[in-house]
This record gives C-alpha cells, sequence and structure tokens, in this order.
C-alpha cells in the first residue's frame, strides 16, 4: 500500500478517505446515540472526511502503510453504562469498516453484471475493500490506542490506575512493533496477509475470480 506512484495515489486515495472517514464516523455516532454529545458538539458526527483527516496521520498510511485519522473524544461520565458502552463506542468502527468491504464487494459483484469493470475503476473497488478490511484487523489489535485495546481492557475489568499506565505506554509499543515490522523481516503485525485473505475470500464468497 505504499509509494509514490501518481497513478497508485489516484486509486488508493478514495479507499483511505472513506475508510478513514466512515471509521471515526462511527465512533462519534455510535458515542451520540449512547448519550455522549461530546463528538456531536465537536461537528463528528458527519460523514465530512475534513472533520475526521488527520493530515500527517494520511499521509503516512498514503505512503507508508500506517497512519491515523483524528481521534473522536468522548466523556465517559456522559455514558449511561461507562464501561459496556466505551466498548460499543471502540467495536462500532472497526465493524463499519468490515461492512465496507462486504458493501464494495457486493457492488463489484453488481456492477459486472451491467458493464465490465477494469482498470482504474476495478482497482479503486478494490482497494475500497482491502483497506477497509486493513482497517478493521489493524484496530482490534488489542494494544492501546487501537480500539481492540479498549475492549481487552474494560472486559478485563482493570484499574483506572492500571488504564492509566496501558494506555500511557501501550502507544510506545505500537510505534516500536510497526517500525520492527516495516523495517525487518519480522511479520509481527501481518496486516498485509490478513488484508489478501480476506479480500480474496470475499471476492471468491460473491463469485468474483480475481489475482490479489
Amino acid at each position: 500500500m505504499t509509494g509514490l506512484n501518481p497513478e497508485h495515489i489516484i486509486v488508493v486515495l478514495p479507499a483511505i478517505i472513506i475508510g478513514l472517514t466512515f471509521h471515526e464516523y462511527m465512533h462519534a455516532k455510535v458515542a451520540h446515540l449512547l448519550g455522549d454529545d461530546t463528538a456531536f458538539l465537536q461537528g463528528r458526527v458527519t460523514i465530512n472526511p475534513f472533520k475526521h483527516i488527520d493530515w500527517f496521520g494520511f499521509m503516512f498510511l498514503l505512503f507508508a502503510g500506517f497512519g491515523w485519522a483524528k481521534p473522536v473524544s468522548f466523556n465517559p461520565e456522559k455514558l449511561k453504562n461507562p464501561r459496556r458502552d466505551e466498548m460499543l463506542i471502540a467495536v462500532a468502527a472497526p465493524f463499519a469498516n468490515l461492512m465496507l468491504a462486504i458493501f464494495f464487494a457486493f457492488l463489484l459483484k453488481l456492477l459486472g453484471y451491467f458493464m465490465f469493470v477494469d482498470g482504474y475503476l476495478l482497482l479503486m473497488i478494490i482497494y475500497c475493500i482491502s483497506i477497509n478490511y486493513g482497517l478493521f484487523f489493524f484496530n482490534l489489535i488489542p494494544i492501546p490506542p487501537l480500539d481492540g485495546s479498549h475492549l481487552l481492557v474494560k472486559s478485563l475489568k482493570f484499574s483506572k490506575e492500571n488504564e492509566t499506565l496501558i494506555f500511557k505506554y501501550g502507544s510506545i509499543v505500537l510505534l516500536a512493533l510497526v517500525i520492527i515490522d516495516s523495517q525487518t523481516s519480522f511479520d509481527i503485525l501481518p496486516i498485509g496477509k490478513a488484508m489478501r485473505f480476506l479480500t480474496t475470500a470475499t471476492l471468491n464468497l460473491f463469485g468474483i475470480q480475481l489475482s490479489i
């Protein structure tokens, strides 16, 4: 998913924008539905990508293969059931990416009935499937600040002090793992393999035979 080739940027750009936008939107939307208006007041309950894109993190994702969007803020004190609701807020976003990946596979199948899909359009849709699967898989890794860490911490009922320590040092651990994974032969975070496997499996499920 890396590279400075303009043609590569053209086909991958929509997938990154769509994936990151809907990921953060779902965090904000679910928090609002559960009673916390923090993200709503910040204008984050929207699918306007400019409200969610962190341009520094966006460029990292585009050219380095990993990145981030603006995190969505929420106030646990406004939630009716903080432990449960924090888990729901966390899990909503990666599962939105999962649904998007399946939707784009269905869209590709549907378009195939009416037209011959090839070239840039085909690549754009494939990237929309693959990158959304990547966001789904990556964000469920239980390392702070990823969404999976919120599921782990809340399900194991850590004390507030331990939660603080976990989230304080988790980002450092994650960054170290990403650097090791990208700069060495160690496949610590097999995101690429997961993306290819899930994309191929979904296309096969829809009867679409492509080499990924």
